[in-house]
């Protein structure tokens, strides 16, 4: 059976290991900046207003936070990285329940999200998160968000400049996209079900 996308809830949100689901139903996880829109981008594949929460506060989600997708699947949240007005000690603790999910095969992901934001070229945090994914050998997409912030003449380059920072390969999908505009916003929605339904 399809996966119906309206019965979406938050489930739970965990500060630590002892939280991480690991029930081996199929997860996919959301990692960027925190002012990428990682909270807008997961209510428009959802078709949801508010499902996450969108903080005028970048830097707000602390935790990772588990989303049930019609009792089949989970969409995960993971606390946003870069945010300079964050403490040092807590972007290390961060960085640590970050290490600990994804080295947690159990509770790891069937596929991995980067958002990125299309209008610059991606930071050394993302390369970073780009690059640890590789080495866990998770499957990983590019969502470069707010792309209705570029001119359609600018969005060829934009992909090109965002390929080459995150030294991605040809077949590495990267998909342009607006949350706020909800533009494009299927691709990245088809992907994710696919990871769901093991496709």
């Amino acid at each position: 059976m399809p996966i119906n996308l309206h019965n979406a809830e938050f489930l739970r949100s965990a500060a630590g290991k002892s939280g991480f689901i690991r029930d081996g139903l199929p997860k996919v996880v959301f990692a960027g900046r925190s002012n990428v829109g990682k909270s807008s981008t997961i209510n428009a594949i959802l078709n949801r207003n508010s499902l996450a929460r969108v903080s005028e506060s970048p830097g707000k989600t602390a935790h990772v936070n588990y989303f049930s997708i019609d009792g089949k699947a989970y969409l995960v949240d993971l606390p946003g990285y870069g945010f300079a007005k964050v403490s040092q000690k807590e972007r290390e603790r961060w960085g640590e329940m970050m290490e600990d999910y994804f080295a947690d095969r159990e509770a790891g992901p069937a596929l991995c999200v980067l958002i990125v934001d299309s209008r610059h070229a991606p930071t050394a945090d993302d390369r970073n998160m780009c690059d640890y994914f590789r080495q866990c050998g998770y499957p990983f997409i590019v969502a470069a968000n707010k792309s209705d912030g570029l001119k359609k003449s600018a969005r060829e380059d934009a992909v090109r400049t965002i390929r080459e920072t995150l030294t991605l390969d040809e077949r590495d999908p990267v998909i342009l996209y607006s949350a706020r505009k909800k533009e494009n916003v299927e691709p990245l929605r088809a992907a994710v079900i696919a990871a769901w339904e093991g496709k």
